[in-house]
This record gives C-alpha cells, sequence and structure tokens, in this order.
C-alpha cells in the first residue's frame, strides 16, 4: 500500500495539476457591472489572469472583454458610483473644520479613486478621493 501511495504522489508532483482560467462568457461591453453568466473557466493557465470567478463577479469591466478570452485583474475594477458630470459634494475637513461645496466630476471613479472635479462656485478643478458615501474628499483629513 505505501509503495502505491508513493506512486502516486511521484505522479503528482510530475505532472501537476493545471492551473483554471476565467474567460469571458460572451462579449462585455466596457462598464458592465459583472455576473457569473458573464463568466466561465477554462482548464489552462495564463499569466496575470484571474483564477476563480468570485473574483470577478460583482466587479465593472474596464475594457471591451471579448468570449473565451483570459480576464486579467488589470480588465475589471470596482464599480464606478461616480459617473462623467455628476454633481457631486466636495469635502474638506481638518481638525474640526469642513467646508462643503458642490463640484461637477470630470470622470468616472470608484471608491477610493482620485477624481478631478471642477467646484461649481469657484470654476477651479480640483482632485479627490471618493468616499463610500460618493463625497470627494480634497485636501485635509478624510472624516469617513
Amino acid at each position: 500500500m505505501t509503495k502505491h501511495l508513493f506512486m502516486i504522489v511521484a505522479l503528482w508532483l510530475a505532472n501537476p495539476a493545471s492551473a483554471d482560467t476565467v474567460v469571458a462568457a460572451r462579449t462585455i461591453r466596457a462598464q458592465t457591472l459583472l455576473t457569473a453568466a458573464d463568466l466561465a473557466v477554462v482548464e489552462g493557465k495564463h499569466p496575470g489572469a484571474i483564477t476563480t470567478i468570485d473574483d470577478a463577479i460583482g466587479l465593472e469591466a474596464r475594457v471591451m472583454l471579448y468570449t473565451g478570452r483570459p480576464i486579467s485583474r488589470s480588465d475589471i475594477a470596482p464599480a464606478a458610483i461616480i459617473a462623467r458630470n455628476q454633481i457631486v459634494p466636495l469635502v474638506y475637513s481638518q481638525g474640526g473644520l469642513s467646508i462643503t461645496a458642490e463640484g461637477r466630476a470630470l470622470d468616472r471613479a470608484a471608491v477610493g479613486d482620485f477624481v478631478r472635479v471642477m467646484n461649481l462656485s469657484s470654476r477651479t478643478t480640483v482632485s479627490g478621493v471618493v468616499a463610500p458615501d460618493g463625497a470627494i474628499h480634497v485636501g485635509g483629513t478624510p472624516s469617513h
């Protein structure tokens, strides 16, 4: 019995199982939120490709994903919560001081992304970080 087990282990080490790769089950447009129905798993290892469907579900396609092609981490990202031209609150917080103004987002962005925003009062373009509530924190110390 021990000899048989040794042979199985030796064969497994000589021929390790190939990794799985996640591919698009259909052509998917950029900015589409991914679901399990959009994805498939194929046998084979592709450098940089994701290996489990769970790694992609709920994320957004950053680029066009073509049927049968491997999906890499750079092809997908968290879903944007800020749309281009959306009116968003700008927040500056430092110590006990908090200043809020309205701005217009100049790009799409997800939570944690830097985004450029035009302050509607001053017409000045500033950059800030998107908070989970959709506010853009500029300068100072984020107060989330």
